[in-house]
């Protein structure tokens, strides 16, 4: 009398585990289901980011074209800008315009040295007298060997000769060729007899000064100027140019060579 009641119960309970397993295996592929779209979302935007993240340092960097520290435009100063735009136009170096100018005086010696623009060369307050066998350029100042190109910075030169006279000489710093050659007007006895006194008191050529100067700090000559300093002391004021383009001035004793002074243009 017992005998059905097994048969029941095992019915019952085999029909709830396979209703069980279903009800599981409906979960379990839900979540398979869901976790595949979440798998795939994640990689997705994991990509993009990755992809992101890669092209926001490329499309930021800014690097050097020659790799060098020096400053980008928008950190320089107006004065740097000028100078860079200077001397990245110019093609004949200090050395260069030393041996030209002196060559257009007798036994002349360079005495000051300077790299100009075109403008500032042409508003020079001691710019050349017309020559009288020089023809005149588009500026309206002597051109015995062409004028100056336009637009191209000058190295302005005064050299003198063993008389103490001084003569102008502008060189263009492009071609090299000599813009105008003359002599300066409204010397005085006293003001030549002191420039004489100077040339043969220099025992240091403008190029071993230059030199004196760019051991101290590498860079690009843009002035020479024979001048005594606060002591007295004969000394070749000499420019140097740095990476930074900005500008040191060295006193460089013209008797020996030695760095007396030097001091950095802040702008």
């Amino acid at each position: 009398m017992t005998c059905d009641s097994p048969s029941k119960n095992t019915g019952f309970l085999r029909a709830h585990r396979v209703r069980a397993a279903g009800v599981a295996c409906v979960v379990v592929t839900a979540a398979l289901l869901t976790g595949c779209g979440q798998d795939s979302g994640s990689t997705s935007a994991s990509t993009k980011t990755s992809e992101a993240a890669r092209a926001v340092p490329e499309a930021t960097k800014s690097p050097s074209p020659t790799g060098s520290e020096s400053a980008s435009p928008g950190q320089m100063t107006e004065d740097q800008q000028e100078r860079k735009e200077l001397i990245s136009a110019t093609k004949v170096t200090y050395t260069k315009a030393i041996t030209t100018a002196e060559g257009e005086v007798k036994g002349g010696k360079l005495v000051e040295l300077e790299l100009k623009s075109a403008k500032d060369a042409a508003d020079d307050d001691e710019s050349p007298s017309p020559s009288p066998t020089g023809s005149p350029s588009p500026t309206g100042s002597p051109s015995p060997t062409g004028s100056a190109a336009a637009g191209a910075p000058q190295w302005v030169a005064t050299v003198a000769a063993k008389t103490g006279t001084k003569h102008k000489v502008h060189i263009d710093a492009v071609s090299g060729k000599v813009v105008s050659s003359s002599e300066e007007t409204g010397q005085s006895t006293s003001d030549k007899a002191k420039t004489a006194k100077w040339i043969t008191q220099a025992k240091q050529t403008p190029q071993q000064a230059a030199k004196a100067a760019t051991a101290k700090q590498q860079g690009t000559v843009t002035a020479l100027d024979l001048d005594d300093d606060d002591q007295g002391t004969l000394v070749w004021k000499t420019d140097v140019v740095s990476k930074d383009w900005k500008k040191t001035t060295f006193d460089i004793d013209a008797s020996n060579g030695s760095v007396t002074h030097q001091e950095t243009d802040s702008d």
